[in-house]
């Protein structure tokens, strides 16, 4: 398998700045318009993309995406569809990595060799499953690392030094850190907590370190990206989908430009 996660990240350390991740929604506005989004991700810059699986009761997402959800569902997104999109993706971008997001129902609901194999065929590199714990493993780890995929977990800032291995034990890609105890949207951690998980993260793995929840502005961003590998940002881009619809193209494109010029602020590694 061509393992493109873990050569997106080592191609950004080498050009000594973060990985910018972004987040979108699958089918928001409408299954249609989803391809011009995620090629304005491209074309602003993101180096990595996740793209979410809509679903009815996202729990750990704030007002923004939530909505998203919403208009999602309400345009008919089904899961085939999502496959498509993510099929046709890789079509156009063979190099750019491709995340699946989502809530356990609909990932394993027809089990989950059954979702790995569908991810893998479209071109999916990874998944990150909101709500099933590493406790959990079986009901879907298994399944993708025999895929091929990998597995993306969370860490939270109450992930303590004790459950810290099960959450890295059959994690791969890269270490997803929500810096707030709460759900997405607008506030965001104080830069010195982010810097002392990303630390403490970083002591206990050798998995790139990316940093959500929150960001929004390319000030913020560069901040985190000066200690994080990757920075993960997705409400923001959601309200500008949720703002111009299926004329979003050109905002997105603008606005992950902003965010990836501001990651290029170290030397490049030689």
């Amino acid at each position: 398998m061509n393992d493109r996660l873990s050569t997106r990240f080592t191609k950004c350390r080498a050009e000594g700045r973060a990985a910018l991740i972004t987040f979108v929604t699958a089918g928001d506005p409408t299954p249609g318009d989803t391809a011009a989004i995620l090629d304005a991700l491209v074309a602003g810059g993101a180096d990595i993309i996740e793209l979410g699986m809509p679903f009815t009761d996202p729990m750990a997402d704030g007002q923004a995406i939530q909505l998203a959800n919403l208009r999602s569902l309400g345009a008919g997104t089904k899961t085939a569809d999502i496959l498509a999109i993510a099929t046709a993706f890789r079509e156009r971008h063979p190099e750019t990595p491709l995340i699946l997001m989502g809530y356990a129902n609909p990932l394993v609901r027809r089990g989950g060799e059954w979702f790995a194999t569908a991810a893998r065929n479209a071109g999916v590199d990874g998944v990150i499953c909101v709500d099933i714990p590493p406790e959990e493993d079986g009901e879907l780890g298994p399944a993708l690392r025999n895929a091929g995929l990998h597995l993306v977990r969370l860490a939270t800032p109450t992930t303590d030094d004790a459950r810290l291995p099960t959450v890295l034990n059959g994690a791969s890609g890269f270490l997803y850190y929500v810096s707030v105890a709460g759900i997405t949207g607008k506030q965001q951690a104080q830069q010195a907590s982010i810097e002392n998980a990303v630390g403490k993260l970083k002591a206990a793995t050798d998995i790139p370190i990316a940093v959500g929840f929150g960001i929004r502005t390319p000030e913020q961003a560069a901040a985190i990206g000066r200690v994080a590998d990757g920075v993960v940002v997705g409400s923001a881009i959601i309200d500008i989908v949720g703002t111009h619809g299926n004329q979003s193209a050109a905002y997105v494109t603008d606005y992950v430009a902003s965010l990836r010029a501001a990651l290029t602020v170290k030397e490049p590694v030689t």
